[in-house]
């Protein structure tokens, strides 16, 4: 395996949000407002008690239901087991107990938003959670509106990212996504990217995207849009092959993505030049079928992209050993208890705003390899993977190719808006 040396220099330049790619599925949004949640008399640390200091609440809001509800199980796993082990078993910090209370928003901005309003009126200062970035993006001015600490999940909406200064993040954001696949293509300077999509919302967000951020880099880029209905994608296959471009990028969600691949192999486009699309969730690697080794995929985690390091091998043992199956997302969760025990420890176990103190500029070693929370803007800067799959059927399993440094794909400086 071969690692990149670290490229310090970032683009400064403000991109527009970018949609989430297939590797993290759908953006689902929504229209809630977020509000002003009520007021309690339970003291900030709430009244439980560790050794006469009061325990840390932390409300972890999360799809246990819904569209995105094993996504929301690998997050809640992951928290878990970053819970035990940044407090080494203990489930205490500075001696205040850490006391986790679930709530489900079943993907849906007003169900997390209510949850939200209810646990902050009972006290609780930390909240964590959100596999979507619909409703993350709820979420988050609530957390402002009422001085709490929001530490944001798998949504990688870009506009998480410096949009008040209680909001952090524990995943990664499309713009990690899309910077690596541009890594792939090496100097984008004149290459030419086919961006292959469905004709939808999702399908032109992601078009939108690559020209926002490798088209800045010089690249030309286009697009081959099929009809959401369309079943026979051969057409659509060839078209990408006759634009002879350097680069692929697919961005391909629903029940057709198995003739998709197909149709891409049998048509020479596999063969012809570097083809790229999102890595997710173990259950989505029979998709490719044949295709699969034929494709480089940016991931954002897969179980053994971190090499083996010692946080990873721990969550990785923790959440077996408790049932679970670690997938994409159960570093979120993961690195997210890493987070909120750090704060409760530099900072403060009642008051947010030395907790946000605490975690601006941290630098630790994570599941994925050293990360850092910026802070500027709270991004979570990060390293990035590049994959293959190998094997056939139900034995396909990913493979590291290339190790990208958090440097290289951080996304431009956003400052907070306070």
């Amino acid at each position: 395996m071969r690692r990149r040396a670290s490229r310090s220099s970032r683009s400064r330049t403000h991109v527009r949000t970018l949609a989430v790619l297939a590797a993290a599925g759908l953006l689902l949004t929504g229209c809630t407002a977020a509000g002003k949640a009520g007021q309690s008399d339970a003291g900030a640390g709430g009244s439980g008690k560790a050794g006469g200091t009061a325990a840390v609440k932390v409300g972890l809001v999360y799809s246990r239901t819904g569209l995105l509800a094993d996504y929301g199980k690998q997050y809640r796993d992951g928290f878990m087991a970053g819970l035990d082990y940044a407090t080494k078993g203990t489930g205490k910090v500075a001696g205040h107990r850490i006391e986790v209370t679930e709530q489900d928003d079943a993907g849906d901005p007003g169900k997390a938003v209510s949850a939200a309003k209810n646990l902050i009126g009972k006290g609780y200062k930390v909240l964590a959670g959100t596999t979507d970035s619909g409703v993350a993006l709820q979420m988050a001015p609530l957390a402002a509106q009422n001085k709490v600490l929001y530490v944001s999940g798998p949504a990688a909406t870009d506009a998480v990212t410096g949009i008040n200064g209680y909001t952090f993040r524990s995943g990664r954001q499309s713009y990690q996504d899309i910077l690596t696949a541009g890594a792939m293509l090496g100097d984008a300077e004149g290459k030419k990217v086919t961006v292959l999509a469905q004709d939808s919302t999702f399908g032109q967000a992601n078009v939108a995207a690559v020209k926002a951020v490798l088209g800045a880099k010089g690249a030309k880029v286009g697009s081959v849009l099929a009809p959401p209905s369309a079943t026979d994608l051969t057409p659509f296959a060839r078209q990408v092959k006759a634009g002879g471009p350097d680069l692929v990028f697919v961005a391909w969600a629903g029940s057709t993505a198995p003739a998709l691949w197909t149709a891409l192999d049998q048509q020479g486009v596999l063969g012809a030049g570097k083809v790229v699309t999102g890595l997710a969730g173990t259950a989505s690697y029979p998709v490719f079928g044949a295709a699969g080794s034929k494709v480089s995929f940016l991931a954002h985690y897969f179980p053994g992209a971190g090499g083996g390091n010692a946080v990873e091998k721990a969550m990785l043992d923790s959440v077996t050993k408790a049932g679970g199956t670690p997938d994409l997302f159960t570093p979120d969760g993961f690195t997210a208890a890493q987070m909120i025990v750090h704060a409760v420890a530099e900072g403060s176990a009642t008051d947010p705003a030395a907790m946000v103190k605490a975690l601006e500029g941290w630098t630790f070693d994570g599941v994925k390899g050293k990360a850092q929370v910026r802070a500027e803007d709270h991004a979570l800067v990060q390293p990035m993977f590049v994959a293959r799959l190998t094997g056939k059927g139900a034995a396909l399993k990913p493979e590291l190719l290339d190790t990208e440094p958090m440097d290289t794909v951080a996304p431009p400086v956003k400052p907070s808006a306070g």
